[in-house]
């Protein structure tokens, strides 16, 4: 399967359906596709896939079950083919934005097994492992670059446990379309909702969230900082809030020292509202 940042004349389906691709004109979009489909000739594949040309997207119901199903296509893909059309050489992969895109998310974490490419199509750092995902050095740049711990990148699990931590990764993000940014967690989160495009994107994400603590119980969710989604108050305007995580519990010793030290006045303190109880300022009781 094919991952990548979508250009802007990539072909569509009715462009390339009753066509051999490489017999159309090698520019653009197509260009990146027939390499895309020689690579994966040569990784020994006869079959492959890219999201611009093999889904119907004047289908509704077409669309609509594809993002319900993309994050299992992508799971069960033998390779995932993740083409950098903005790294050079020697260049290093955490300044592409391949990381910055929604949809891109499910596509790090769904599949197994990953190859990366440079923009010259040559593999990243000419690295010969047949899977770049459990390869040590890409691992720690990814984690860098995504905030996102090995154990999940190699072995993410869909769901909607610790929620929190999948809204924060995804926080950065863009969509070029904004309720994509709700759409393309869906399948992260393993939760299936219907698509409305056309709708805010407060709105697609506010039936995400909704969903999610409605399902878990996970409060956690609530736990952001910015403006308030006109969906619900409780929830954030935009997907960015949740950009940092929230500060971890303290243990149950450490709490109960705030405690005290809330509920005993310190000397200094005791002296300050002695002295304002001796001035001529209001007082309040």
């Amino acid at each position: 399967m094919f991952s990548h940042r979508w250009g802007d004349d990539e072909p569509s389906l009715s462009a390339i359906r009753d066509h051999s691709i490489y017999d159309m004109p090698s520019r653009g979009g197509v260009k990146k596709l027939q390499q895309f489909c020689k690579t994966a000739l040569e990784q020994g594949y006869q079959w492959a896939w890219s999201d611009t040309c093999c889904i119907d997207k004047n289908s509704s119901a077409e669309l609509q079950e594809a993002i319900g199903a993309m994050f299992g296509w992508y799971r069960r893909s033998a390779l995932t083919i993740v083409y950098l059309a903005d790294v050079y050489g020697s260049g290093s992969l955490v300044a592409s934005e391949w990381f910055r895109r929604g949809w891109t998310l499910q596509e790090l974490l769904a599949p197994h097994t990953i190859l990366f490419y440079t923009r010259s199509w040559t593999l990243y750092k000419n690295l010969k492992s047949p899977n770049h995902k459990i390869d040590g050095a890409v691992l720690e740049e990814l984690e860098r670059s995504t905030g996102i711990a090995p154990r999940f990148l190699t072995n993410f699990s869909p769901g909607i446990e610790d929620a929190r931590s999948r809204l924060q990764w995804a926080s950065s993000r863009r969509t070029t379309r904004p309720e994509d940014i709700a759409y393309s967690l869906f399948g992260i989160f393993n939760i299936n909702l219907s698509i409305f495009y056309g709708e805010s994107a407060q709105e697609a994400l506010g039936r995400l969230l909704e969903k999610i603590v409605s399902w878990s119980g996970d409060i956690s969710i609530l736990d952001w900082v910015g403006e308030a989604s006109s969906f619900h108050s409780c929830f954030p305007a935009h997907i960015t809030s949740y950009g940092t995580l929230p500060s971890p519990p303290l243990p149950p010793e450490e709490q109960s020292q705030i405690v005290t030290q809330q509920v005993t006045p310190s000397k200094a303190l005791q002296k300050f509202y002695g002295s304002l109880t001796k001035s001529s300022l209001p007082r309040f009781l």
